[in-house]
């Protein structure tokens, strides 16, 4: 079988392997769709946390299940997609219901090789029925359920202002799930397109360029002076993290879902006397994934507005280094296998 090997950072090479067998306790998919998400964008730039090279990269995926070895709920030929954080079921956050930051996690396509491939070979209990949505849909779940695990860790109160600081996919799911959650939903970002697609397609009432105007006092306009009680960092920029410990209201949460490889740094006093709390949200859970896949059968959550570029297989090596340029605009490429 075909896959698409990042060799090192900037260097794709596609490559014939044997295709996998199916082995105890997984399950053996033929990849349909894969989405592209930051982290495979910042794995081939280079500045992707806990990663080695080679490695083939992928994780929003959507398949045809062709066999397996364990649960009988599902069946050959079913459209599925699949949770990519593959857990140990002992560890103290396993234990207590969170494998998705188990001790040893191991993310697909980050810690070990992912879907950009013909086939790929997934633990069982890992698989999510399809629930009858489109491929293109499915292989956009993930992303989706990161969102809205971070807005559940976030706890958010019906007319709260939540300020959702970067306007990629993570963060426009953060968004949309923060709207439904009842929250007063303010964008910040530093990319006009992105800006505008908050604006028109998810109607985003309060837009904010942050090189372009005074963040803290337009903030306090919107917010009548209290600032924002919910930040949500979407952007892993380590300059954007440090700064957005100002935005927060006294009583605030700030919430960390965006990843960055180096320490950060706030005034002790600013935060203590706003008497803050700061969490970070990893991954998601089965019940994420759930509750996304109910919201789009629903007709709450759009995810085909997210996709702006599509390529076949055989495109992304040539195709993958054009979309890190903010001029192109791209806010979800998909790839498409069949």
């Amino acid at each position: 079988m075909k896959t698409l090997v990042c060799t090192s950072p900037h260097h794709f090479e596609y490559s014939q392997v044997p295709q996998p067998e199916l082995t105890k306790d997984h399950a053996l998919l033929k990849i349909k769709r894969i989405g592209i998400c930051g982290t495979d964008l910042h794995a081939f730039e280079g500045t992707q946390p806990f990663f080695n090279y080679p490695r083939i990269l992928g994780h929003e995926l959507a398949a045809e299940l062709v066999d397996l070895d364990g649960p009988s709920d599902f069946t050959k030929g079913e459209i599925v997609t699949f949770i990519p954080y593959f857990y140990c079921g002992n560890c103290i956050a396993c234990r207590a219901g969170k494998p998705n930051c188990c001790v040893s996690i191991r993310v697909s396509g980050v810690h070990i090789d992912g879907g950009m491939a013909e086939y790929l070979s997934v633990p069982s209990y890992s698989l999510v029925h399809g629930a009858g949505l489109s491929v293109d849909s499915l292989a956009l779940i993930e992303p989706l359920a990161i969102g809205a695990h971070a807005v559940r860790r976030a706890g958010i109160q019906p007319g709260e202002f939540v300020l959702v600081v970067g306007a990629g996919p993570i963060g426009l799911g953060i968004m949309e799930f923060a709207r439904m959650a009842g929250g007063q939903v303010i964008a910040l970002d530093i990319n006009d397109a992105r800006l505008g697609f908050c604006k028109d397609k998810l109607n985003v009432a309060h837009i904010i360029h942050g090189a372009k105007s005074d963040v803290v006092e337009r903030l306090k306009e919107i917010t009548k002076g209290d600032l924002p009680t919910v930040v949500m960092d979407a952007t892993g920029n380590l300059k954007a993290i440090n700064q957005e410990f100002s935005f927060m209201a006294h009583t605030g949460r700030y919430i960390l879902v965006g990843l960055q490889k180096e320490s950060i740094v706030f005034s002790h006093p600013e935060f203590h006397k706003r008497e803050g709390t700061l969490m970070s949200s990893r991954n998601a859970t089965r019940e994420d994934f759930e509750y996304v896949i109910s919201s789009v059968k629903a007709g709450h959550v759009n995810p085909s507005l997210f996709i702006t570029h599509r390529v076949m297989f055989n495109q992304v090596k040539d195709n993958f280094e054009s979309w890190l340029n903010p001029a192109n605009g791209v806010i979800k490429a998909m790839v498409q296998l069949i």
